[in-house]
């Protein structure tokens, strides 16, 4: 079956440079100046004047030809900016600089190794750089000369950085450059997929798509608002204040400080690295209202010695997104959070700019659009989809199967790589390679990766489903569980179900082996027997997770595949 959102449709996409939309709109003009970022770190602040000054002094030293002062980086030239760096105030505005002029950056991950990073270097064909230095020694082995390699905070002796750039044009009173214009199929930026299978890819991402994905947002907001009315702040003089703890880098956190902070005056906080007590000192210290995560983070905070003592009165609303949120961990925060009335969610992936769907605000389009818990929302305006069962057909109403998406926010396809293109893009859907179902209220649920669904004695088998039923054993023995197929089948490439789990107080108090016991058991006795734990249950002190949230499997079954063929392992 087709779907369609029922959202009231987009407005026409203009042919421009998505800086006009988000930072020089005509009302802009008449705000008042306002904080609009704060380090929490360094304790920098940025006005949003200020902000603004800086971006366009550092597009025209990006920009201006040498012999007049710049750099003479320019579209024309194949230049692709590269950023390796941690969350820092001019990491956004560098962005922004670079939009303005039309080149392309690529993010690579603060996180990386080595091999990582000269991977998406070389992918991306980076011919500039801009880095933290305590990231500049993975810079320097890039390849790159050291005259095409710059600071974006700080300084470092024989480097320029951003900071210099922008200085340089003020004291030389150099002449600003104009915007220059874009079309929808321009590129904008490049950001690399999880790389959940194989190496990752730079995903594409236009002009086009980045005024599509705002627009989205945009309408999404102004029917919330015909619900709830204008939200009352308690921020400073009655404002928002976000806190962003999430890596720049990642199309979450690129999106959520970076280009949806302009619709209204709205204070942004940033932290360049996840620190739990530092997390939880600033959101009284700054009056924080709004907290964005991923569900690694929320699981580091509820399990945090000062959850039940910390000061959360000033927050208002929680956003949470670049993995699954079990309904037990969502619950568990918020209780914690009385001005909270639900964490918003959604489902979304770097292909699609950001989001597919959302968990719609209860009443939205008035009444149609249903908030139910465990779902990933309703398609969001400007989106079509449909769920593709595995012989091509289309499935039907609450039917599992891949779900593929269309529209204005979706990618071309992936940078420097045609063949991964032609599988991912087919005939203008993007094959997500999710299993999702949607029922006749057209709510979205996702069921499972379609790549780690198992095949056991020729029945599929969903890790998700088994990860939920252990969640959900009535003695509540596990605080986080992962499930993945390892060999131990019928035959040599069959893979059989093995659960890691994360024991509650109450499972440690059990003691590992009667908890182990019971979770199979319970396995057992909720779930048909190919689906049953035939590679066992292994308790270990956490799941390995990606910096926003996804679980790393591979890590898990490697190790045991590894353990399983030593001689020792077979004593």
């Amino acid at each position: 079956m087709h779907h369609t959102s029922l959202f009231p449709p987009l407005p026409h996409v203009p042919e421009q440079n998505v800086h006009h939309i988000l930072l020089n709109r005509p009302d802009q003009k008449s705000w008042r100046d306002y904080t609009f970022q704060v380090d929490i770190l360094t304790g920098e602040r940025r006005s949003f004047k200020e902000f603004i000054e800086r971006v366009r002094d550092g597009a025209t030293a990006l920009g201006t030809d040498p012999e007049h002062g710049g750099l003479g980086i320019c579209r024309e030239n194949d230049d692709i900016v590269g950023i390796l760096s941690e969350n820092c105030l001019d990491y956004v505005a560098l962005i922004h600089s670079l939009l303005a002029i039309t080149v392309p950056f690529a993010t690579f991950s603060s996180y990386s190794t080595s091999f990582e990073f000269q991977y998406a270097i070389n992918l991306s064909g980076a011919t500039r750089l801009f880095v933290s230095p305590t990231l500049l020694h993975l810079a320097q082995a890039s390849g790159l000369p050291d005259d095409r390699i710059y600071i974006l905070e700080g300084n470092v002796e024989g480097h320029t950085s951003y900071a210099d750039l922008v200085n340089r044009v003020r004291q030389n009173s150099i002449l600003r450059l104009p915007i220059r214009p874009a079309k929808k199929d321009t590129l904008a930026y490049l950001v690399f997929s999880s790389g959940t299978t194989g190496l990752p890819k730079a995903v594409m991402i236009t002009h086009g798509n980045l005024l599509t994905s705002i627009l989205q947002y945009v309408i999404f907001g102004q029917e919330a608002v015909k619900v709830q009315g204008p939200r009352v702040w308690n921020g400073p003089d009655g404002m928002q204040v976000v806190f962003s703890v999430l890596p720049i880098h990642h199309s979450y956190g690129l999106n959520v400080t970076t280009f949806r902070c302009f619709f209204e005056p709205v204070t942004v906080l940033l932290l360049s690295k996840w620190n739990a007590d530092t997390f939880l000192e600033a959101i009284p210290k700054y009056h924080i209202t709004t907290l964005v995560l991923v569900p690694s983070l929320i699981y580091q905070i509820v399990h945090h010695p000062q959850f039940l003592s910390a000061d959360f009165s000033t927050v208002q609303a929680i956003q949470c997104g670049a993995a699954y949120l079990p309904v037990q961990l969502s619950e568990r925060l918020r209780t914690r959070f009385p001005s909270v009335e639900r964490i918003g969610g959604g489902y979304g992936m770097s292909e699609c700019t950001l989001t597919v769907s959302l968990m719609p605000v209860p009443g939205m389009l008035d009444g149609r659009a249903k908030n139910v818990p465990g779902s990933v929302g309703m398609l969001i305006p400007g989106l079509e989809a449909r769920v593709v069962r595995e012989d091509g057909t289309l499935a039907g109403i609450n039917e599992t199967g891949e779900l593929h998406v269309r529209g204005g926010c979706v990618s071309p396809g992936y940078w420097r790589n045609e063949a991964a293109t032609k599988v991912a893009f087919v005939d203008g859907w993007l094959r997500t390679g999710d299993r999702m179902r949607i029922d006749s209220d057209g709510v979205l649920y996702f069921e499972d990766r379609a790549k780690d669904t198992l095949k056991v004695s020729g029945m599929q088998v969903s890790p998700m489903e088994i990860e939920n039923i252990i969640l959900d054993h009535p003695d509540k023995l596990v605080d986080d569980v992962t499930v993945a197929g390892v060999s131990g089948g019928r035959t040599a490439d069959e893979r059989v179900p093995r659960a890691w789990v994360v024991l509650s107080l109450a499972g440690m108090q059990l003691g590992a082996v009667e908890a182990t016991k019971r979770i199979d058991g319970w396995v057992r006795e909720c779930l048909s027997r190919y689906k049953w734990l035939r590679g066992g249950v292994a308790v270990v002190d956490e799941i390995p997770k990606s910096a926003t949230g996804k679980v790393l499997r591979r890590q898990l079954v490697d190790k045991y595949e590894a353990e399983r063929t030593t001689p020792m392992a077979r004593l």
